[in-house]
């Protein structure tokens, strides 16, 4: 009995130690204040987290791996893809193309929200002229791919480099609005009884960037649960203290975009699969082990492990047994995933990737995180003394091209600020009367310019170039985009991660599709279970003397 009160005795010190050291506040270790203490005017520390992939993605642990090393052959003589060892940082991607029914989602949204603008929904279309071919009998594809449910779930194609930045930023707004509705952050339907939220009138549209700067509130839009906020003054009528979310708060996801060239060549060869104690134990030529295109597993031998053309005239193999299953595209879904856990990284569609073109981008990018096509902008304000962002009809920070590498003075961006520039209505952006980028196609050739030898900026803003050689003497231009991976109407050479082509941002083909990606914020380690770590030491609390 008395070993069973003082076991008890032991278990009851443990809990209380426990509730009070819960109960004492953290404090900074560098002055001592104690965070999220109203006395002190909410000196606040977040919760530190690490968060989890965005709806649809899987996380890719990052590392180092040779850039092109896959290509065992360049038979377009076109050595565009050097062998360079490069590092990419651990990212989210998509697990699977994005499909037909993913986009008849976007344009869904878009007719219930902006109703009488055609303009957008039109633009906002996919092609599907891209399935006619002069000697094809492919017009059944032209009416029925994009919308009859036999399709919904293969890969969305037709749909420009252009288009697939567009979903990406509707995405990014659509996922994190419903986090903070699912919390109750953000008013519902559910809170209006199964109507939508009764916005105030002349509102926009939810966006993550407004939101943020807290240009996204009011009756109808404020939810329930709205965070507590130590700073007194934010009171709303019941005199609680509240406040929206902050990106410190690690609730919102980043922004989805399109992976650079380099994460989806790194993704899609999927070398982790390989790996034990930092030895690559096989290189791959393509996304699964081996030098064929075939299944070696007993219950699936001899099987096609991805949908691509095995020659000329022959898309699907003889009829009774097909060798992919599929003439054109197949589900999102279809063969085996690789090593990370991605659908279709060979064969059913071309993605598009991030990257602006160059024939010696493999020779020239960082080898940290390489990436080419940067063009640097800065949301302009509509207040720059109170830091009101301003905002197109679409609810979307207008973006003015950046004219400088580093932070402005607090007078230099008030001054940069100060004019009226002409208003965004979907060509580029510009600042000072000058064109967001000298390269774009868009913007007329500046005199001071033209002819000079090329060199660079850094910002993209002043690169001398004679653009009038472009479509004369070369194809490639800033608005020539690479995308990767081969597809259903390929031979199995483009299947291999490191070969790469191009194509004009505007243009679209029945052949290119496209996944999202997403950065990964905090410790690149994704499955740290199971191997040697170094203790992390807490900091010893301050106690005045």
């Amino acid at each position: 009995m008395k070993i069973l009160f003082t076991k008890t005795a032991f278990v009851m010190l443990g809990v209380v130690a426990l509730l009070s050291s819960c109960s004492k506040k953290q404090q900074s270790e560098k002055t001592g204040i104690p965070y999220n203490d109203r006395a002190n005017g909410g000196y606040t520390k977040f919760r530190q987290t690490h968060p989890s992939p965005g709806p649809g993605l899987v996380p890719i642990e990052g590392g180092t791996f040779v850039l092109g090393g896959s290509a065992d052959q360049d038979v377009t003589f076109d050595y565009n893809n050097v062998r360079q060892r490069v590092t990419i940082p651990s990212f989210y991607m998509d697990e699977t193309e994005v499909s037909n029914q993913d986009w008849l989602d976007y344009l869904h949204w878009i007719s219930v929200t902006f109703p009488q603008d055609h303009e957008l929904y039109y633009n906002a279309l996919p092609d599907t002229l891209v399935w006619r071919r002069p000697l094809s009998y492919n017009e059944p594809y032209v009416q029925n791919y994009l919308r009859h449910p036999a399709f919904q779930d293969y890969p969305v194609v037709g749909v420009s480099w252009d288009q697939a930045q567009d979903y990406c930023q509707w995405r990014t707004d659509r996922a994190n609005e419903f986090i903070l509705q699912q919390k109750g952050i953000l008013a519902s339907a559910k809170d209006n009884k199964g109507k939508a939220p009764a916005a105030p009138a002349g509102q926009t549209p939810f966006n993550t960037d407004m939101y943020l700067n807290g240009q996204y509130r009011g009756a109808g839009i404020d939810g329930k649960k709205m965070l507590p906020d130590l700073n007194a003054g934010n009171t709303t009528g019941k005199g609680k203290s509240v406040r929206p979310v902050r990106l410190e708060d690690g609730i919102l996801k980043q922004a989805y975009r399109l992976p650079t060239e380099a994460e989806w060549e790194y993704a899609a060869l999927a070398l982790a699969g390989n790996t034990q104690f930092e030895n690559i134990n096989d290189g791959k030529i393509y996304p699964w082990n081996g030098l064929g295109v075939r299944s070696p597993k007993k219950a699936t031998r001899g099987m096609i492990l991805a949908n691509f053309k095995r020659g000329e005239g022959d898309n699907a193999g003889v009829g009774g047994y097909l060798n992919d299953k599929a003439d054109i595209t197949a589900p999102v879904r279809s063969y085996p995933p690789n090593d990370f856990g991605l659908y279709n990284m060979a064969g059913n569609v071309n993605e598009w990737v991030q990257d602006t073109y160059r024939q010696t981008s493999y020779e020239e990018v960082d080898d940290f995180n390489p990436f080419r096509g940067n063009e640097y902008t800065n949301k302009r304000l509509a207040d720059p003394v109170k830091g009101i962002y301003a905002k197109d009809k679409y609810g979307h920070p207008i973006k003015d091209a950046a004219t400088s590498r580093k932070k402005l003075t607090y007078a230099e961006l008030i001054a940069s600020q100060g004019g009226t520039p002409p208003a965004t209505t979907g060509g580029a952006p510009t600042v000072a009367g000058q064109p967001a980028n000298a390269n774009s196609a868009a913007a007329p050739l500046r005199s001071d310019l033209v002819g000079k030898a090329y060199n660079a900026d850094q910002r993209g803003y002043s690169d001398t170039v004679n653009r009038v050689l472009y479509g004369t003497t070369t194809l490639v231009h800033d608005q020539s985009k690479v995308y990767k991976g081969g597809s259903w109407n390929d031979l199995a050479y483009w299947l291999n991660p490191a070969t790469r082509r191009f194509m004009d941002e505007d243009e679209s083909s029945a052949e290119v599709g496209f996944r999202c990606a997403m950065d990964l914020v905090g410790s690149p380690e994704i499955h740290p279970q199971g191997k040697p770590h170094f203790g992390v030491k807490k900091a010893k609390a301050f106690k005045a003397n």
